[in-house]
């Protein structure tokens, strides 16, 4: 007597979708780690400040510009001097421009070390105007009252 044996197929499930997933949720969540950790620069020590007050409103369009002791500025990692900024807010603007915005709606926002002249503030904020921004925001370490 034959005794047939009974193969029957194991169902396995398909996991290339869940790896798929995992690999995007690790992409999307590495891209938001740098970008909020872009308004920060261990080279720039904020000044200290009783009389800051910290933004009512949220800014809609910033764009963080770190001035260092050495006078240098960083924007988005790239670093220049005041005087050869236009190439790195040329970038912002296009960016801006693709939504359908102008440099007039946002927000500069200036972190300038505590040891940088209040001149080379100001030449940073000129160097912006002539671009066409208008809206400045500084950074200070706010002290408790």
């Amino acid at each position: 007597m034959k005794i047939k044996s009974h193969n029957q197929a194991k169902a396995e499930a398909d996991l290339t979708p869940m790896i798929d997933m995992v690999f995007q949720l690790i992409a999307f969540f590495m891209v938001l780690i740098n970008f909020s950790q872009s308004e920060q620069n261990d080279r720039v020590q904020l000044p200290d400040s009783q009389l800051a007050k910290p933004a009512e409103d949220k800014l809609e369009f910033p764009i963080v510009i770190h001035l260092t002791s050495e006078g240098t500025v960083i924007v988005g990692g790239d670093e220049t001097g005041v005087e050869g900024i236009r190439p790195l807010l040329g970038r912002e603007l296009e960016v801006l421009r693709l939504e359908k915005k102008t440099a007039a709606d946002a927000n500069i926002v200036i972190r300038g070390h505590r040891d940088v002249a209040g001149g080379r503030v100001q030449d940073l904020i000129e160097k912006c105007q002539a671009m066409g921004f208008e809206k400045f925001a500084l950074r200070v370490k706010e002290e408790p009252r």
